[in-house]
């Protein structure tokens, strides 16, 4: 039966595990140090998905005091369509609210079809009148 919990440092290496087998990362940002750090700064807000020991799904969110971001929303392939994506941002939303946060965002490529079509069905829409720049993607 899968359980929605808090994430902690401990999870680092299922975490990761997930993040690299059906998602990708980022070598820079999601190492243990980055991740510790992150959660050492939001430490109330980031949930997994867990089938016995194993996870299954993350959910890395956070705040900078205004506006809540997701990172990470991952459901293992063989779990999906099951509710889980769902309750994991319902549960970040409720951690976010208690903390005093109203809004949150969230990256998606634009060619992530799967991604983009799980947000819209729970209710996030898309900003067309913003733009993301970065002149140092290599």
């Amino acid at each position: 039966m899968v359980k929605i919990r808090l994430m902690t440092i401990n999870d680092w290496k299922g975490v990761e595990q997930v993040w690299k087998d059906h998602e990708g990362t980022n070598p820079v940002d999601d190492c243990e140090e980055g991740f510790t750090r992150y959660l050492k700064r939001n430490p109330a807000t980031s949930f997994v998905a867990v089938d016995g020991d194993r996870i299954i799904g993350t959910i890395l969110a956070g705040h900078d005091g205004r506006r809540g971001f997701f990172h990470h929303v991952v459901v293992a392939p063989e779990y999906r369509k099951k509710g889980i994506g769902e309750d994991m941002v319902k549960h970040a939303m409720e951690a976010l609210e208690k903390e005093g946060i109203q809004k949150t965002a969230l990256v998606v490529f634009e060619d992530n079809d799967l991604g983009n079509g799980f947000w819209e069905h729970i209710g996030f829409t898309t900003r067309p009148d913003l733009v993301y720049r970065n002149k140092y993607v290599k």
